[in-house]
């Protein structure tokens, strides 16, 4: 008997919505290009721009300031670049500055040569040091160029939420940019591009229920902006050329809609089945360590190590029981390896971390379920450990 799927890896993809699924079907049958003027063209253009309108929502932006993009990745690459554009004029940014916990779509330094990529401590606790931050800026040569300070807001191994207003605060007293990676936080958090003080949002719609293949830069006005990273036609008002992926932008903006209401009640809920799977597995193996419990932290993420038991051995030990999480994060071809993001707070990364994450279709049977599993490993560990 096929043991039953439970998922529990929200944070590398989350399952599909409904309403994203039915609005991409919707468009599949519109033979209209957006940038043609007759009225297939017009419908066509009115779908992208009805998205455009939920995205923005999804982070109190203007629908003005929303660019559609093939993925989170090419946002960055896009917004993370030495020249920016005033009108005609051309601006320069000297150098990028980003925290060593970032996904490696920030890390790799978008369109910045490496000599001038520049990292910024965290905290064991796996906060941005804003004093290593504040005593790096006021070093910046401003002959340079700008400074571009580029932080994400939720990590998305340990889901601990970063001190973005603060940050924004230090990055503007040394007159820099600064680029938030909202990934695993749309949709999960209350949002608005304006209050945290970002100049720039990255936004991905895999994370929040859209389909794979679309993300978003949300900028907050558009005086300045990056040169296109993708040149041809004019669409997305010069921003990112190519025809735009019809179907995929109208469920990105069918999944933000959803995710818009009723998100804090829905978030509480899943945290408290996330509070619920820790009590389980500190009931079952005290042993067990929380990475960033105590701090703030988004409702829906664990990242947690067993001693005694190696990331990758426990990972196809919950894949084996019908249970998928992730020893880390999805982004390197299911490449497992230390966790960067642990080096950087100062723990041992050799046997690296699992990571439960978890979303609105949740279960308490889910949980239960993964807690019995994570009892019956954490036993096999201790009887491993007494035959050696």
């Amino acid at each position: 008997m096929a043991v039953e799927r439970i998922y529990l890896d929200w944070n590398a993809t989350a399952p599909l919505l409904g309403a994203a699924r039915d609005a991409m079907l919707d468009t599949l049958a519109m033979p209209g290009n957006p940038s043609s003027v007759h009225a297939e063209g017009r419908a066509a253009r009115a779908v992208i721009e009805k998205a455009r309108r939920e995205v923005a929502t999804l982070v109190g932006a203007e629908p003005a300031h929303v660019t559609f993009t093939a993925s989170a990745t090419e946002a960055a690459n896009h917004v993370l670049s030495p020249v920016y554009r005033m009108g005609k004029s051309r601006v320069a940014v000297g150098r990028l500055y980003v925290s060593a916990i970032e996904h490696p779509a920030i890390r790799a330094g978008g369109r910045f040569p490496a000599d001038r990529v520049s990292e910024i401590a965290v905290t064991r606790h796996g906060v941005i040091d804003l004093d290593a931050l504040s005593a790096t800026l006021a070093a910046h040569d401003p002959a340079e160029g700008l400074p571009l300070v580029a932080i994400m807001l939720v990590n998305n191994e340990t889901g601990i939420i970063q001190p973005i207003r603060d940050i924004s605060a230090v990055v503007k007293k040394f007159g820099g940019l600064l680029v938030v990676d909202a990934v695993q936080a749309a949709g999960r958090m209350q949002l608005s591009i304006t209050n945290l003080g970002a100049d720039f949002l990255i936004l991905s719609a895999h994370k929040l229920g859209g389909p794979k293949g679309v993300g978003a830069l949300v900028s907050r006005g558009e005086t300045l902006m990056p040169e296109p990273l993708v040149r041809g036609g004019g669409q997305e008002k010069g921003h990112r050329a190519g025809t735009e992926n019809l179907a995929a932008i109208a469920a990105f903006g069918a999944a933000a809609r959803v995710m818009v209401a009723d998100l804090l009640e829905r978030n509480a809920t899943i945290a408290a089945l996330r509070d619920r799977a820790e009590a389980g597995m500190s009931s079952a193996a005290p042993d067990t360590v929380i990475y960033g419990d105590g701090c703030e932290r988004v409702g829906n993420t664990s990242f947690f190590h067993l001693p005694g038991l190696k990331a990758e051995t426990g990972q196809i030990a919950f894949d084996l029981e019908g249970i998928a999480l992730s020893a880390g994060a999805a982004c390197s071809s299911g490449k497992v390896g230390a966790s960067h993001v642990l080096t950087a707070m100062g723990e041992d990364a050799a046997t690296g971390a699992l990571r439960l994450s978890i979303g609105p279709s949740t279960t308490e049977a889910d949980i239960d379920r993964f807690i019995l599993i994570f009892a019956k490993i954490a036993a096999r560990r201790k009887l491993a450990g007494k035959a050696a």
